[in-house]
């Protein structure tokens, strides 16, 4: 049945893809009339608006997010022709469920394949993403950073998938070169154990909402370009060398969850990480997965070591151990490099923290019950890293481990001894990750 009215969608998103979706996609094609966004995952994300100076002509009020609870009130009241799926790291069967939730509310279910939605650069491109959050992206990007840079390459810009939690418009073209530009754009902890490892190292990263005017801010100073992916989505730019990464602690999710087994289908290179921690077993079940659905990329080993500041001292102590949040929400470990630290170092005890926590963190625990006897560093907004302070401070222990990305008493005060775990990328025998950039990128 064909019809002139524009078909009436809603992009269900998380304040990320789906607003590249909607900005590739929809924001100039009349064919369409975007009502608004729904959102999940990250707190406080919805009852904001996408705002006029982002939307494009055709939306000149901007465009509503609503809470993705009210998605089949939002289809029946607002008479919504189709719900684009927006957002990643969720299980395939809980993809169908919304699917089955929005054809029975009475609209079309649509996923945009990312051939659509990947921008073209004038640059080389090397993209690093995974088929989970928490498998191991940052250290991995860190590597690739240093390889590059042994090949000669002066200006490598990187450009991170969005945590756009702000206010939108100002955060339309974020670059970061210091501690001091993180400061300025008032960043989240999530924001900031992203970009500091590269401010660290000397190299420039990119983000924000629009991601076209990004990247062609990026290619004015860059020699070649990263792609830092986030959670276990695909590219927003066409990359030259796709590298993915795979977990063997979570065996099985390389294959059932959205759209990490799209990512895994598209790579070059499939690093499996973690050989040196995960059972044998499972190292070989995720080969056998990887080489059914992608038989032709290159398959990397590689170990990720843990380093501490100081093992003697953790010896016989009670720790509480603070790991990468994400990893251990929707990213669903229990458990994270600060846990596998304090074995190795003879910790006498990993101290629960779920008793102490307060506020925001005692709802994430709600949230996410199979988090383990760690705590999860979350910190979107000032509030949520005020009560990560207390729980930390409200906890008895004789030392805390931080397993982020960051220097977290940079941003929080402790009451007791800290030290930092940090974690990095050893491949193991061959084929190299060196091998495989040289060949795409080497210079004669």
């Amino acid at each position: 049945m064909s019809s002139n009215k524009p078909r009436r969608v809603i992009i269900a998103g998380a304040a990320g893809r789906d607003f590249h979706d909607f900005n590739t996609v929809f924001r100039h094609n009349d064919a369409y009339e975007v009502v608004g966004f729904t959102a999940t995952q990250i707190p406080n994300i919805d009852g904001r608006q996408y705002p006029p100076e982002l939307s494009g002509d055709l939306y000149p009020d901007g465009l509503p997010i609503l809470p993705e609870s009210r998605l089949a009130e939002l289809i029946r009241s607002r008479n919504v022709d189709e719900v684009t799926f927006s957002y990643s790291d969720v299980s395939h069967e809980y993809v169908m469920h919304l699917a089955s939730l929005v054809l029975a509310a009475g609209a079309d279910y649509r996923l945009i394949s990312p051939q659509h939605t990947m921008l073209t650069s004038t640059k080389p491109v090397v993209a690093v993403c995974a088929v989970r959050t928490g498998v191991g992206k940052s250290q991995t990007s860190r590597e690739v950073v240093r390889i590059l840079q042994e090949l000669g390459y002066r200006h490598i810009i990187a450009i991170r998938h969005p945590m756009p939690y702000g206010d939108l418009a100002a955060q339309r073209v974020q670059r970061f070169a210091s501690f001091a530009d993180m400061d300025r754009h008032k960043c989240t902890i999530e924001e900031r154990e992203e970009y500091e490892p590269y401010v660290a190292m000397g190299a420039v990263i990119y983000a924000g909402v629009d991601y076209e005017a990004i990247l062609r801010e990026a290619e004015k100073e860059a020699d070649i370009i990263i792609w830092d992916g986030g959670n276990n989505d695909v590219p927003f730019v066409k990359p030259d060398l796709h590298i993915v990464l795979v977990d063997p602690h979570r065996p099985g999710n390389e294959v059932s969850y959205h759209p990490g087994e799209t990512n895994l289908r598209m790579a070059d290179v499939v690093v499996i990480n973690k050989v040196d921690t995960a059972d044998h077993a499972n190292v070989v079940t995720v080969q056998r997965n990887v080489r059914r659905v992608n038989p032709t990329a290159t398959l990397i080993k590689a170990a990720s070591p843990v380093f501490v500041e100081d093992a003697d001292a953790i010896r016989g102590k009670r720790v509480l151990v603070v790991e990468d949040g994400p990893t251990l929400t929707h990213g669903e470990m229990a458990y994270g490099a600060g846990v596998m630290a304090a074995q190795y170092c003879d910790a006498a005890e990993i101290v629960d923290p779920h008793p102490y926590a307060v506020g925001s963190i005692a709802a994430t625990y709600a949230k996410y019950p199979t988090t383990g006897a760690v705590l999860p560093a979350m910190g979107y907004g000032d509030a949520q890293i005020r009560d990560l302070e207390e729980t930390i401070n409200n906890t008895p222990c004789d030392m805390v481990l931080i397993a982020t990305p960051i220097d977290l008493s940079r941003l929080v005060t402790i009451n007791k001894p800290a030290q930092r775990v940090r974690y990095e990328l050893q491949v193991i025998g061959q084929p190299t990750l060196r091998d495989q950039l040289r060949q795409a990128f080497g210079r004669s």
